[in-house]
């Protein structure tokens, strides 16, 4: 279970860079509480629909699959970590619309879909890890707005650093075990 929690952690890292740089923006309690259940939700789907494509592709791919996990989790934490050292979108954002945070939620959570697929390697119930994975995000979400709006945007490339190191690593784990 602890495996989950870091890889709910460390996913959830994209959702709260975004939403520290929102919070520089506009940084009320209401887009906090809007940023976390937007980000909360698709983080916990994207994943379950990542095991469920897992699961139905492990029968052809068995013998090397801990490969295949690797290298999504290494691709998905090499492009955290390089977007951690530039610019992120939020950086254009002019309003923070339901439709903004649709397509916000989308695009951070697209790299939790790849993930999805080391959930069928991991000894963990998929559905647990998937409601896991939506509460950190949401509790990140809604604490990046809040921290956002008192900091700055220090903050922002040092989580998608972290989280994408932790991927990385999580990755090697699952290559080594």
């Amino acid at each position: 279970m602890i495996e989950v929690v870091i890889l709910a952690i460390a996913l959830s890292m994209d959702a709260f860079a975004v939403s520290i740089g929102l919070g520089t923006k506009e940084g009320s309690p209401r887009l906090a509480l809007k940023a976390g259940l937007f980000f909360g939700i698709f983080q916990a789907l994207m994943p379950f629909i990542g095991y469920l494509g897992g699961r139905g592709v492990l029968g052809w791919i068995e013998g090397y699959a801990h490969w295949v996990a690797f290298g999504l989790l290494a691709l998905i934490g090499a492009k955290m970590i390089y977007e951690g050292l530039h610019e992120g979108i939020e950086q254009e954002i002019s309003a923070t619309t339901n439709k903004m945070m649709l397509i916000l939620a989308i695009a951070t959570s697209i790299d939790a879909m790849a993930a999805g697929f080391s959930l069928t390697l991991l000894d963990a119930n998929p559905y647990l890890a998937c409601l896991v994975i939506g509460i950190t995000t949401f509790a990140f979400g809604w604490a990046g707005v809040l921290i956002g709006k008192k900091s700055g945007a220090w903050l922002e490339s040092k989580a998608e650093i972290f989280g994408g190191t932790v991927l990385l690593l999580i990755g090697l784990k699952i290559l080594l075990a």
